[in-house]
């Protein structure tokens, strides 16, 4: 009887698959555990057969533990560390939570935790951990790129970036610092797999990744079916119409969840009145405190929260299996994000709930993040011509003439930096000698994409055919069939009816508090002489309402389409408000900003507040040159000089004043006006607005 010789290689992958399901059962702890299909192909790709592969698979399939598997095998055969480049901390600390199953050494690099790093470097070195955890900013951070990198990368065992359609601006999420990762992936040796891995990714943002991984990429692709998760849609325009149903609702659905909402300012109000409704609820967002945000995962996960309200801060990486249902307050104006976001519902329950609720200010919402997705080509050309003519110039600097936001410049900068058109030796940028043409092209391709997807959104929300059927098909999944459990599918749609007294409490809930208007101390740039806010300060003010907003604001937004016209309602409101806030010394006199040509006029209205509050009017100040409207201005510099010089003091009082207009934005109308009125003889000036313009989140 002869023997069969069996290959090496077929032996070495038998063995290694063997080793692997035992890994997966350790992970898992669960003595059954079998690997779902495509798992082991995908770890084999990159742990045995050391190639580039791309893992595009719903959330709760397991990518996590195919890169955290091959991790263990690559090590125990001699490879070098893993590096996971992941955009979210909430990733990186369930990840540290999974790696002790497996024996894996581990430790992040991340913002939160630079006392250690000294420790975590020397670690490194050593070859003392396993599995290192960055941001894709670290990678451009000078001290990580000279201590840390070098070391690192030339004894790579494994590079997994996670979440990988952000490297891609067809995505929804895209991030310029993901576009590092092609120099980095470019400087590996061949024999270095590369592992990207997301959940939510069509087939334009699969080529863009490939094209950025490199040739011969491995796709792992999947079903995007979620079996347990029923999806619904609720037409609430209102809202205090949805605030409400959240409020009725919640209580009555089973075990914990999430409401997302597109900015920060609804997540904090609407997380304030469901607490104020007896729900156990917290806001996370954007602005929340990492040992905040920390705090809301664990009480989410253990089940003493019920809601969590939130932006997109969480989101990817967020691993909480017993998520029972996700509400969308307002809907993303994209498929893949609501995908992704109504993803995290069902993963380990038997049923679930994904709510999109429809509000009549989703559109506006949407418009605003797909317009300033990218800095214009006036703008671009105009930062790099400030860059080009200077030696050396702060961000600031580029600010007093290019008239974009603080924020929106750094992220312009970003982009150049990393198409290698400026250079940074803090605090100064430089141009560098590297071509450049502003993508034209490209950027109104992408437009053209995101504006199609909110058109996608649109029709989502109409649908009578398979909600699920309709995302999976908007993902370019080939096997996407009805669902047979969402509204559409079953019939069993859900009530909007709302509780009166609920509404009504939600409405009040947005004019339960005056808003502060913030002084401002510093000026951004030189305004010429008579403004010196060192000098001649102007007070905190007050604003009656938030633009946009239900109730009083929907009334003032109105009337200000009628010019002269003085709503009892709104006036009786502000002497509320005024009344509220009392300010001392009290002021004795009443003036007011003067508009521009074909704007409504303030001075009824502050001839009308004056002669209620027992206070003298005085038309104090004069337009002198017609300005663009302030809401055109982007920056504090841009603004501030749009307001100095176009108006002049022509009559003061000695006493405080009110400063009445009737909105506030930027707060340098407000400042610029009231430092020349203390520098004409005036007291104190206190800004009073009807109404608060500002994006606030």
């Amino acid at each position: 009887m002869g023997f069969v010789t069996i290959p090496r290689y077929v032996r070495v992958v038998g063995e290694e698959q063997t080793r692997a399901a035992e890994l997966l059962r350790q992970l898992t702890g669960s003595a059954t555990a079998e690997f779902r299909e495509g798992q082991w192909d995908a770890i084999k790709a990159v742990a045995v057969d050391r190639q580039r592969a791309l893992v595009v698979q719903r959330t709760g399939w397991g990518k996590s533990a195919v890169y955290l598997i091959a991790t263990r095998l690559l090590r125990d055969s001699g490879s070098g560390p893993t590096v996971i480049v992941s955009p979210l901390l909430a990733l990186m600390r369930n990840q540290l939570e999974m790696t002790d199953r497996l024996g894996l050494r581990a430790a992040s690099i991340d913002s939160t935790n630079q006392d250690q790093w000294p420790e975590t470097f020397s670690a490194i070195k050593s070859s003392e951990i396993d599995l290192i955890l960055i941001s894709p900013e670290r990678l451009n951070n000078y001290k990580f790129q000279q201590v840390v990198m070098p070391e690192l990368f030339s004894s790579i065992g494994l590079l997994v970036i996670d979440e990988v359609h952000c490297i891609s601006d067809w995505g929804h999420d895209f991030r310029p610092d993901y576009r590092r990762l092609r120099r980095v992936v470019d400087s590996l040796p061949p024999t270095v797999p590369v592992l990207g891995t997301t959940a939510t990714a069509n087939d334009r943002v699969v080529a863009d990744v490939n094209e950025q991984l490199g040739e011969n990429l491995q796709v792992f692709r999947g079903t995007l079916e979620r079996e347990s998760l029923s999806l619904h849609v609720l037409d609430l325009p209102h809202q205090a119409q949805r605030m409400a149903w959240l409020a009725d609702h919640i209580p009555k659905l089973s075990g914990s969840g999430i409401v997302y909402c597109l900015t920060i300012r609804d997540a904090e109000r609407l997380a304030t009145f469901l607490t104020s409704e007896g729900i156990r609820s917290a806001a996370y967002t954007g602005r929340t405190d990492d040992g905040v945000r920390l705090d809301i995962e664990r009480q989410l996960t253990e089940g003493s929260l019920k809601v969590v309200v939130a932006t997109s801060a969480l989101a990817m990486g967020y691993d909480n299996p017993f998520i029972e249902f996700v509400i969308h307050y307002q809907i993303p104006g994209s498929p893949i994000a609501y995908y992704q976001q109504v993803g995290r519902a069902g993963r380990a329950v038997d049923n679930a709930f994904g709510i999109a609720m429809v509000g009549q200010e989703d559109a506006e919402i949407q418009d605003y993040f797909i317009e300033t997705a990218f800095p214009s080509e006036e703008d671009t050309t105009r930062a790099l011509g400030v860059i080009a003519g200077s030696d050396g110039v702060k961000s600031a600097q580029i600010l007093e003439h290019v008239n974009v936001r603080a924020g929106r410049l750094e992220g312009m900068l970003k982009i150049l930096e990393v198409e290698g058109a400026v250079y940074r030796q803090y605090p100064l940028w430089y141009r560098s000698a590297r071509r450049w043409e502003y993508p034209t092209q490209r950027v109104a391709d992408v437009t053209a994409g995101r504006r199609a997807e909110q058109e996608a959104m649109a029709a989502y929300v109409k649908l009578d055919t398979c909600l699920m059927q309709f995302l999976r098909e908007e993902l370019d999944d080939p096997s996407a069939e009805p669902c047979g459990r969402c509204a559409n599918c079953t019939g069993d749609r859900l009530s909007t009816d709302v509780d009166g007294a609920l509404i009504r409490r939600a409405l009040a809930s947005f004019r339960s508090g005056d808003l502060e208007i913030p002084n401002r101390r510093m000026l951004p740039c030189d305004l010429g002489p008579g403004i010196n806010l060192k000098v001649n300060p102007v007070e905190v003010g007050r604003s009656l309402t938030k633009w946009g907003e239900p109730g009083l604001a929907e009334k003032i937004q109105a009337d200000k389409q009628e010019a002269g016209t003085v709503d009892e309602g709104v006036l009786e409101a502000c002497i509320a408000m005024i009344g509220r806030w009392a300010p001392t010394p009290r002021p004795t006199w009443v003036t007011w900003v003067p508009s521009s040509s074909g704007s409504t006029s303030m001075e009824p209205f502050a001839s009308q507040l004056a002669d209620r509050l027992g206070l003298e009017v005085v038309e104090s100040l004069r337009r002198i040159a017609e300005r663009p409207p302030q809401q055109t201005m982007e920056n504090s510099c841009q603004q501030a000089r749009n307001v100095a010089g176009a108006f002049e003091v022509v009559a003061t009082k000695p006493g405080p004043v009110y400063l009445i207009d009737d909105t506030v934005d930027s707060r340098w109308t407000f400042t610029v006006l009231g430092s020349l009125l203390r520098g004409r003889g005036s007291g104190q000036v206190y800004p009073v607005a009807l109404s608060d313009t500002s994006a606030g989140g």
